[in-house]
């Protein structure tokens, strides 16, 4: 572990005068743009679904937890956190479990896809559908793969110069953080999503995973912590507080998303015959939970 994090930070760099006023308000565009712009979309397919069952209308929760999610990546991205993570390893890991974590979580519990089939036509929802149940994207969403994407790879960044690598050049960054965000919203709908997915095993079965999930990160902050095996180039004392973030604020979200997980539990009875989602699904009709 090496003593300062200068070598992989470009930004140490004397900027041009004005040139971080500029480059602020750009970054500031280039994230409040499509946040605003899905967030929109995302709010105009739920009035669309009121207006076309007023009667079943959509859950309040889902859309507020879309926009939760939509703050946080906000908050990660925007400063002061943003400019903190490219300079502070402990504003790094912070930016990670916002984005990694905690802001898939309410995304995924804001039932996108479910919304979509809701309010797009039928031929456009049975295409949907069918993407659904296309092989990629059952392997794609099971939770195996989910697994590891999201948390395999962390051994991979962080115990190899990939971190080092991401981190000194700005599009490396904004690619690492992309990695987090979409590797997040795989495993979180995999696990308690509340969206189709006709790969997805039973509940003790995705238990298991998470705890699986638990496991390594709670082993890859310790590690990081006392120095073991990890390749990330700041002041010791930024990488133990970097790692500390990991191990409670992972313990925190993985909870989370333990209790949406069990929230959504409905042991089937014997004999009882498997619901016909697809129809329901083709239709864009599929029901709320």
């Amino acid at each position: 572990m090496g003593p300062t994090g200068d070598a992989h930070s470009p930004h140490h760099h004397a900027p041009a005068p004005g040139g971080d006023a500029v480059s602020g308000a750009a970054t500031a565009l280039l994230v409040l743009l499509p946040l605003l712009a899905v967030t929109a979309a995302y709010l105009l397919a739920v009035r669309r679904a009121r207006r076309r069952n007023a009667a079943q209308g959509w859950s309040r929760a889902r859309s507020a937890s879309f926009l939760g999610g939509a703050a946080l990546l906000a908050v990660a991205l925007l400063p002061p956190l943003g400019p903190a993570a490219h300079t502070d390893f402990r504003g790094h890991m912070a930016q990670h479990m916002l984005i990694g974590m905690y802001a898939p979580l309410l995304l995924v519990l804001a039932a996108p896809v479910t919304l979509a089939l809701r309010t797009l036509p039928p031929a456009h929802a049975r295409r949907v559908t069918g993407l659904l149940h296309s092989r990629p994207a059952r392997l794609v969403t099971h939770p195996a793969t989910a697994l590891a994407l999201s948390t395999g790879t962390l051994g991979v960044l962080y115990c190899t110069p990939l971190y080092g690598a991401a981190m000194g050049h700005p599009a490396g960054h904004w690619l690492m953080n992309a990695h987090f965000l979409v590797s997040g919203c795989l495993f979180a709908h995999a696990v308690a999503g509340p969206d189709p997915a006709p790969a997805r095993p039973g509940v003790p079965a995705r238990l298991v995973y998470l705890g699986i999930a638990i496991a390594a990160h709670a082993l890859l902050s310790q590690a990081m912590y006392g120095g073991f095996l990890v390749d990330v180039h700041a002041p010791v004392d930024q990488v133990r507080r970097g790692a500390e973030i990991m191990y409670y604020g992972g313990d925190i979200a993985e909870l989370l998303l333990a209790a949406a997980l069990v929230s959504t539990w409905r042991p089937e009875r014997r004999g009882a015959r498997p619901r016909a989602l697809p129809a329901a699904q083709a239709s864009g009709g599929v029901p709320v939970r």
